[in-house]
């Protein structure tokens, strides 16, 4: 994005007026780093995205308990590995209970999931979230989230709060989430697009995220296209953009002051 400077900052610029942080850029390896932690933090929303997806299967408009059901009955039908109890708006899951396919849109489960339908009308849809040691063997992640539906926008807003750590090394975070989806093209199927804000705290401090046209496969650990801007602990600030270059590679570029590096990421 090109930048218009006043002429009496310019001069003073000339003059060596010091850098600010954020001018300086990220090194190579802080860059590396901020992507490896919105790589992390993507994996782990992805990760209850699609079972917020098991969540959609209902008919609008019914009484809450008669759509609890319904999704029980869904839930039962595609997941037969789930253990699944209802108790009135109230489905428990437990993901692996029982033997049978666990896998949906992408992902194979094991964990704890509460889901209470709390509104059900015409306008709008409101459908409760809580995870306990939800796991693809990859990331897991507790935590609740408040998902609502515009069905005139055809778009669903997510509020989370959401605990993760990567299997591979314990890595930990803590954050929270307001996100704006819709569907790709391809439908549900194939993902959704995504726009807003995440922040989380980490062993470095804490990370801020704007979530700008991103587009998300379920099978992906970044996305697709679309952009992120991430601010650091230190103080400074990236933007990295994501373009497909393959079916299992996406090239992830990362901007930050006058510096600029590109990493492969490769479907694990």
């Amino acid at each position: 994005m090109r930048r218009y400077v006043p002429a009496l900052l310019l001069a003073s610029l000339l003059a060596g007026c010091p850098k600010k942080k954020d001018d300086e850029g990220l090194t190579y390896a802080q860059a590396r780093e901020a992507l490896d932690e919105a790589q992390l933090a993507t994996e782990a929303a992805t990760l209850l995205d699609g079972t917020v997806e098991i969540s959609t299967n209902f008919t609008i408009g019914q009484a809450v308990e008669a759509a609890a059901a319904e999704l029980r009955s869904f839930v039962q039908s595609q997941l037969p590995c789930a253990e699944v109890t209802l108790s009135g708006a109230t489905l428990s899951v437990e993901y692996g209970k029982k033997p049978g396919n666990c896998a949906f849109k992408g992902q194979t489960y094991s964990g704890t999931h509460s889901i209470t339908v709390a509104r059900n009308d015409q306008g709008n849809v409101e459908v409760d979230h809580t995870w306990t040691n939800i796991t693809n063997g990859k990331v897991s992640v507790s935590g609740t989230a408040d998902v609502t539906w515009n069905l005139s926008a055809k778009s669903r807003t997510v509020v989370h709060t959401l605990t993760w750590t990567r299997v591979s090394d314990g890595r930990t975070a803590t954050g929270s989430g307001d996100r704006t989806q819709t569907v790709l093209e391809g439908g549900l199927l194939e993902g959704i697009k995504v726009d807003g804000t995440r922040e989380w705290s980490g062993n470095a401090g804490t990370w801020d995220l704007s979530i700008n046209d991103v587009e998300m496969r379920w099978v992906d650990p970044v996305p697709q296209s679309g952009s992120y801007v991430l601010h650091t602990p230190a103080g400074r600030s990236a933007t990295l953009s994501f373009a497909r270059k393959d079916a299992s590679v996406i090239t992830v570029t990362v901007e930050s002051g006058d510096k600029k590096f590109s990493f492969d990421v490769r479907s694990r």
